[in-house]
């Protein structure tokens, strides 16, 4: 009987070594649950902070907005981003471009003055304070074609822009955005 009493103990030390392998691994568990814990409860804190400060933001921001429009007058519409760009005609004031616009004709007029020469659209996006990825670059381009398009601006052969606003006729003179 010694033989099943001695399988009986070595059984009860495996067991024993078991257990206190589990009791190892449910205290780091429950260590990595504190610290989850701990991280969801940063993240909500988080969320609902950013929720606040949005929405007391657009309410400051709508009312702004309304105060701004009651104080606009019906003769001088603002100009919106992404709004077309009218032909040039005499007498017509540059406010009515969008913001993007009457910058890059800032841009160019800046350099009438001291005489100097047309510039590429990746120069006007560098004085723009804007990165000249070609992304913004095209942007730019695009917008000054199109001011161009218009008259505007003047496009040289050569890619390159200058101020000179010249009257413009055709049966697409504003049609595109």
């Amino acid at each position: 009987m010694a033989s099943v009493l001695g399988m009986l103990e070595e059984r009860e030390t495996a067991a024993r070594v078991r257990v206190e392998g589990l009791r190892e691994e449910v205290a780091r568990l429950a260590g990595v649950l504190e610290a989850a814990e701990i991280e969801l409860d940063r993240r909500v804190i988080a969320r609902e902070e950013l929720v606040e400060a949005l929405a007391a933001s657009a309410a400051e921001t709508t009312a702004v907005t309304e105060a701004e429009a009651e104080a606009e007058t019906v003769s001088s519409p603002a100009p919106v981003p992404g709004s077309i760009v009218p032909p040039w005609l005499k007498g017509l004031p540059v406010t009515v471009l969008a913001p993007d616009y009457q910058r890059i004709l800032g841009v160019l007029e800046e350099r009438q003055p001291a005489g100097q020469g047309p510039l590429k659209a990746r120069e006007i996006t560098l004085r723009l304070g804007l990165e000249t990825t070609s992304a913004k670059v095209e942007g730019v381009r695009s917008k000054a074609r199109r001011l161009a398009e218009r008259g505007w601006l003047v496009q040289e052969t050569s890619g390159a822009f200058s101020v000179g606003r010249r009257p413009v006729a055709g049966p697409d003179a504003g049609s595109s955005g």
